[in-house]
Formats: structure tokens, sequence, C-alpha cells
């Protein structure tokens, strides 16, 4: 819409910033994607410590991702709006936890992403993510896995096309719709990283290494329409509605928060203030 639109993003993703997204997004690819694509005869299409290395190697490059984006641009009024924020997030996801896998926290995740960008989205889903498992004592070898995911959901909203100028209800509409894709496909990947290791599933559905890839496909979409897709439609739906009905006030009070902190103005004490406040240290 306006400049002024355009300097309230708190992080502006520098090279090095997208090399460090592009590397960890690289990475998760392959740490969800290798049950259907490692070959065979390779040792780890039928190794058991396949979860638990990229479970050790993903918090790394998550780290490195989030301390490079710090490193360029995530300064303290960032840092403050985004321990709000995921603080938020990690109390919406218990309300809906067990039930027919609602995720409150889906809507917010998607609207930050779509005011405050994809750099901030990535840091904050991942953080979100973090902070929810902390509280729900959900903490096993799947965290990274849905840290990096829910990263992805969150900088994809910071990646919609039109952010300062598409507003109303067609922007409304297409959040709804990203929200909704967003949350149906989160429970398809976080499948694939659990898929090869739950024991005595159907043969129809089961994982076996030895299957070529259109096999494994087939086995893979009768295993998410038999065991997940009961959630997360529930989850999609709960996101469009939560979009539509609340996306208008959130959506600008998180615009009028960002406006307000001016993340990219200097800090700069004058004289004259010091002055002032030293004198009234000083009749104190």
């Amino acid at each position: 819409m306006s400049g002024t639109d355009r300097r309230a993003r708190p992080v502006r993703l520098g090279p090095r910033s997208v090399a460090a997204l592009g590397l960890v997004s690289a990475t998760g690819v392959v740490a969800f994607g290798w049950p259907l694509l490692a070959d065979s005869a390779s040792g780890l299409a039928h190794s058991h410590d396949a979860p638990w290395l990229f479970a050790l190697l993903l918090p790394m490059l998550l780290a490195v991702a989030v301390a490079t984006i710090a490193d360029t641009g995530l300064g303290a009024k960032a840092v403050a709006m985004l321990g709000v924020l995921a603080a938020a997030g990690a109390a919406l996801r218990p309300l809906g936890a067990g039930t027919a896998g609602l995720e409150p926290m889906f809507f917010l995740m998607v609207l930050s992403g779509r005011v405050l960008g994809p750099g901030f989205g990535f840091v904050l889903g991942a953080l979100s993510m973090f902070a929810s498992a902390l509280l729900t004592g959900g903490v096993g070898p799947w965290l990274p896995f849905q840290m990096l995911t829910m990263g992805w959901v969150a900088m994809g909203a910071g990646l919609l096309p039109g952010p300062h100028r598409l507003r109303g209800r067609r922007e409304l509409a297409m959040l709804a719709g990203y929200g909704a894709v967003a949350a149906v496909l989160y429970g398809v990947v976080m499948n694939l990283q659990g898929w090869p290791y739950i024991k005595d599933l159907a043969v129809g559905i089961a994982h076996v290494p030895e299957d070529p890839i259109e096999v494994k496909l087939v086995k893979f979409a009768a295993y998410v329409l038999a065991t997940s897709l009961g959630w997360d439609l529930p989850r999609a739906l709960l996101t469009v509605v939560l979009t539509l009905a609340l996306g208008g006030p959130v959506l600008r009070a998180l615009r009028r928060a960002t406006r307000r902190a001016a993340f990219d103005a200097p800090v700069a004490f004058t004289s004259g203030s010091f002055a002032a406040d030293k004198g009234g240290n000083a009749d104190g």
C-alpha cells in the first residue's frame, strides 16, 4: 500500500538469510522425503537410525537459520514482538489439542507471517512450535520436524502476493485459502516423518523399502486417508473460520503495532534529553 507498510517489516532477508533458509529447507525436504526417495538397496532405506540423525541435524540448521536472520535484522523491538506472538501461538495450540486435530495457532501464524514477512514468519513458526512443545510436554524426535514445517507455513504466508496492495475481503479470502491448504499439507508432510516407523500397519499402507516409488506414493496416500485426513480437514476448516471471523481485526492490530514500533528507526539519545533526565534525577 504505502511506503510505511514496506518499512514496517521487522526482518528483511539478506543474501545470508536467504542462503540459511535455503539450506535448512533443502535439508528438511531430504529429511521428510527420504522414505520415498531413498534407493531400496541403500542403507538409508533400511535404517532405523535415520529419524534420529535428522532430528539431531535439523535443530542445528534451524539454529543457524535463526541466528543468521537475527544477525541481519532482528532488532530488540522485533525480538519483543516475536516473544509476544510466539507466546500467543504456544498458548493457542493446547486449546484444541486432542480434539479432531483442531489447532487454532495456525491462523495466527498465517496472519503474522503475512504482515511481518517471510523471515520473521519462519522464526516465529519454529519458535512457537518449540514453546508449545515445552508447554504441553510434546518434546521428542518429531519436534524439529514440527518446528521446520510450522516455519514453512508462516514463511509461505509472508511470500503471498500483494502484501502492500491487497486489503479487505480479497486478502482475507486469500489468507483463508492459503491457511486451509497449509493446514492440510502440514499434516501430510508430518506423516512422512512417522510413516516408515509405525509397526503393524496393514499391508496396503505399510512402508516397504523395496517398493518402487510409484507404489510408495500410492501406499502413502492410502496411509494419509486412513490415519490423518480426519484430523487435517478439521484443522483446515477451523483455520478458515478463524481467519474470516477474526482476520480483519488481527491484521489491523498487527499492522498498527508494527508501524508504531518503527523497526527501522535508529535509537538515538540526545544531549538535551539526557540533561533533562539527569536534572530530574538530581531533583529527586
